[in-house]
């Protein structure tokens, strides 16, 4: 009898212990294919980069790399004493254009008194034109004098953002190109996730569900939302030639791996304490609305 019992209870507990591992291994397998998540998540953020809009000498660099700047603080200075001449020429150039201005003006003002018997009607005629080519002349060089003042005010480099100096690539004596970055600054109000889905999980998700972001090595939980899906991924497998015709890969796997399709996970809030940095991995859970409020 006690043998008997011994066996039942031995085949009870590996019972149970099938049991729980095939419902273990369910739950695990649910979650793993029908649940939309990622280890492969990255932060990202807006990097504006930095290129003078006039050239010249670099005169003085106002900040240091990594350093916090706020929209409109200096970050260099252009050598701005050709761009002083450039200024006083175009102003100049507007003084003299009005008083030609107003003497052309007082000529056809003067002719257009005259009698007909005294002067001709084509001479008149000329005159007023003569003066109408004057004000566009005079108009000509107010906007080079805009020009140049605008020129002059582009010497001093602001900051377009608030953010962090990243890249620092110019020193005092360099020559500033017009259009080459001389370093970047990471906007501070754009960080966000991308969140790297296997494409058979996108079904499982749309614009506007709930994420919870994981940080990586770190117990931080950041909440998000999906703003975005990725519409298009290169096909590696299928690129095209120097005649634009496709290049069809002739070999196939029997195991194909899922393509990863980029979603973009804007982040609700940013706790102050916490240290974000553009390229910093994380994983992302997204829940439906559905099993966030069960």
């Amino acid at each position: 009898m006690k043998t008997l019992t011994k066996k039942l209870l031995r085949l009870s507990i590996t019972f149970a212990l099938l049991i729980t591992a095939i419902i273990l291994g369910h739950t695990l397998w649910v979650r793993y294919m029908d649940s939309p998540w990622t280890r492969d998540g990255r932060v990202r953020a807006d990097v504006v980069n930095i290129a003078p809009d006039v050239a010249g000498l670099v005169t003085e660099v106002a900040v240091r790399d990594n350093q916090y700047v706020h929209r409109g603080d200096v970050l260099f200075q252009i050598d701005a004493e050709h761009y002083k001449h450039a200024q006083a020429q175009a102003q100049s150039l507007v003084e003299q254009r009005k008083a030609l201005l107003e003497m052309k003006r007082g000529q056809a003002r003067r002719r257009a008194a005259l009698d007909d018997q005294v002067i001709s009607r084509e001479n008149r005629e000329d005159t007023d034109l003569t003066a109408v080519s004057a004000k566009a002349e005079y108009q000509a060089a107010l906007a080079e004098l805009d020009q140049a003042k605008l020129n002059l005010q582009r010497t001093t480099v602001r900051s377009p953002v608030d953010g962090w100096v990243s890249n620092l690539l110019v020193r005092p004596g360099d020559f500033a190109q017009v259009g080459t970055s001389k370093l970047a600054v990471i906007d501070q109000h754009s960080f966000w996730v991308y969140g790297y889905f296997e494409e058979h999980k996108l079904a499982l998700m749309k614009v506007g569900d709930p994420a919870e972001i994981r940080l990586l090595g770190s117990d931080r939980i950041l909440q998000g939302h999906v703003e975005s899906i990725a519409r298009g991924i290169t096909d590696r497998d299928n690129p095209t030639d120097v005649r634009l015709l496709a290049n069809v890969n002739p070999s196939f796997n029997w195991v194909r791996l899922a393509q990863r399709v980029p979603v973009h996970i804007a982040l609700d809030e940013i706790p102050k304490d916490l240290i974000l940095v553009a390229g910093m991995t994380c994983s992302v859970i997204i829940k439906s609305p559905a099993k966030t409020h069960g």
